[in-house]
């Protein structure tokens, strides 16, 4: 047992992976925009630890507007072969601009550029469009680095709550919450229980 959630969560994100036969690192994302219409999506968890849990997307999206809008996230992670789940809440903050141009620089090169090519969330008349705008920014990178885009970037969510859920026989799961206290001195974690 622990009462640090941020090491509760290394140990069961360590399991997923050694379990999880696709994207253990695969998380909903739920947003909510200006008016309060929510929207969840998958995205993948690329960076995690007490100051929070990162993810990059497209600025333009509508995940990005809808962060714009109302800075405040949901995640879940779901782990199937494990019978746990992790919900995560808080406030949404842009990563620096070095953090987004390593992981920028991490990724593949057919990744790189769809950035590029993607207006993400936007209308597409035809798929034909898009494969000739990727095949433009083939053309416009040949022979040097793909820079990151100015409009793709990182998100950081930072957690005031975080349960662990933990399948039991019988519906009668364990739910532990843990609850951020900002106090003078830094955070605190408090940990409580929840009914199943």
């Amino acid at each position: 047992m622990t009462t640090d959630p941020f090491s509760l969560f290394e140990t069961w994100f360590a399991e997923a992976k050694a379990s999880e036969p696709n994207d253990p690192n695969a998380m909903a994302l739920a947003t909510a925009d200006s008016s309060g219409r929510p929207a969840v999506r998958m995205v993948l968890l690329k960076g995690h630890g007490p100051d929070g849990f990162v993810f990059y997307t497209n600025r333009g999206s509508r995940k990005a507007e809808d962060l714009a809008a109302n800075a405040q996230a949901a995640l879940l992670f779901h782990w199937k072969s494990l019978r746990r789940q992790i919900r995560i809440e808080g406030a949404v903050s842009l990563v620096t601009e070095a953090e987004s141009d390593a992981y920028f620089a991490s990724r593949g090169r057919d990744s790189q550029l769809g950035a590029w090519a993607s207006e993400q969330s936007r209308p597409l008349a035809a798929r034909s469009i898009f494969e000739a705008r990727y095949e433009a920014m083939q053309f416009r990178f040949e022979g040097s680095d793909v820079p990151r885009p100015p409009h793709w970037g990182g998100y950081r969510v930072v957690p005031d709550r975080i349960e662990f859920w933990q399948d039991r026989a019988h519906r009668l799961h364990e739910r532990r919450l843990f609850t951020r206290t900002d106090a003078d001195d830094g955070a605190t974690w408090v940990e409580g229980l929840l009914y199943p």
